[in-house]
């Protein structure tokens, strides 16, 4: 059969948990499958290592996106005989003009849930343009069984046997590294010298940061060692906001702001961390606890959405609502050697289920039935 994938976003959205997505995905399903022909929609570079025998890099540009979407992709697929094509980011491109059978990843709904989280554009993008995602793609793809929930709730006319769970997984670079080392590293390069609590991702409200900022301002002065809060990530708008608020609440001294940190240097801030802590709002899937895990790190995180799924009993799940719970759970976790090393070593074993060549199994698996039903 022959296949073609929308892959812009590997380079478009890099860094990003649908940049991640793509390459990954792509990666291991040329992997796994060696009988199947890929056409592979491609912007910018880095390409090499996704150029097989059974596939072909077709190259487009990073703008006028417009136009690929809505007349050459369909045109390719359409002269090239293409059996289906996969979109993979939120079935964004998605149009009426496709002559095969399209699958789209629909990795949440947040636009539809928290709105005000979601910048003006792509709001509107996302809410025009769904429903139509919804009904014209062949099958859906999603990362969690919550998100699959969700999918059915805004969009009751979905048949739930047209909707596939395939979870996501940290990558290969995410595991258990020498400690002294990786605290060595960030010491000399981020001047952070002291043990910390982490947290990684972004500053929209929807993460919930201002409540760990709050939390630990509660609780820092009884802990039993000196702990920094050490937040990674780009620093803009609600970031700025938030390093106002520590201003105000006399706790700058002990919260560090990294900015961007390269994704080659975040498995080393997970394995100096004591504890990361992710309280979101809401998750479609979650990596950044999974990726904690994946290098023995305990983790500390919300019960709600989709998280529970990932972390099962293996985390310590908070209500990120309850102003207090979370202060204790880190105040708890912290000043027990033996609790953290039990959550460190059940979150490990916990990551061991999740690998990206399971979900290109399950991908591919996904990618089959719809041409047993088409056959049928």
């Amino acid at each position: 059969m022959k296949f073609s994938i929308d892959a812009r976003g590997i380079n478009l959205y890099k860094g990003s948990g649908i940049g991640t997505y793509i390459e990954n995905l792509l990666r291991e399903l040329l992997n796994i499958d060696t009988k199947n022909n890929y056409s592979i929609f491609w912007t910018g570079e880095n390409y090499e290592n996704y150029k097989k025998d059974n596939s072909k890099i077709i190259f487009t540009s990073k703008k006028h996106g417009t136009f690929y979407e809505n007349y050459y992709y369909p045109n390719y697929i359409e002269e090239n005989n293409i059996d289906m094509h996969h979109i993979p980011q939120n079935g964004i491109g998605l149009n009426d003009l496709y002559t095969s059978p399209v699958v789209v990843t629909i990795h949440d709904l947040i636009p539809y849930i928290l709105p005000e989280t979601v910048g003006r554009g792509y709001l509107q993008r996302f809410l025009r343009d769904m429903p139509l995602i919804v009904s014209n793609s062949k099958i859906i793809l999603t990362v969690s069984e919550y998100s699959k929930r969700d999918i059915m709730k805004f969009f009751p006319f979905v048949d739930e046997e047209k909707i596939f769970v395939t979870p996501l997984a940290a990558n290969k670079s995410y595991k258990p590294l020498n400690k002294p080392d990786c605290l060595e590293y960030i010491k000399n390069k981020y001047s952070i010298d002291s043990p910390f609590i982490l947290y990684i991702g972004g500053f929209s409200t929807r993460k919930n940061v201002k409540e760990l900022i709050i939390a630990f301002k509660k609780i820092q002065k009884s802990l039993k060692k000196d702990y920094k809060l050490v937040l990674c990530g780009s620093v803009k708008d609600e970031g700025v906001k938030l390093q106002e608020l520590c201003k105000e609440l006399l706790i700058d001294d002990k919260i560090i702001f990294t900015g961007f940190i390269p994704d080659d240097e975040l498995p080393l801030f997970y394995n100096a961390a004591e504890l990361f802590v992710y309280p979101s709002l809401y998750e479609g899937f979650g990596l950044p606890p999974l990726e904690a895990m994946s290098c023995a790190t305990p983790v500390i995180t919300s019960n709600l959405t989709s998280i529970p799924e990932v972390t099962k009993d293996c985390a310590i799940l908070i209500d990120p609502f309850n102003k207090d719970e979370l202060a204790s759970s880190i105040l708890n976790l912290l000043n027990s050697e033996s609790l953290l090393q039990e959550y460190g070593e059940k979150g490990y074993n916990n990551s061991l289920n999740f690998t990206w060549k399971n979900t290109a199994i399950a991908t591919l698996k996904a990618y089959e039935h719809v041409f047993k039903n088409i056959n049928n």
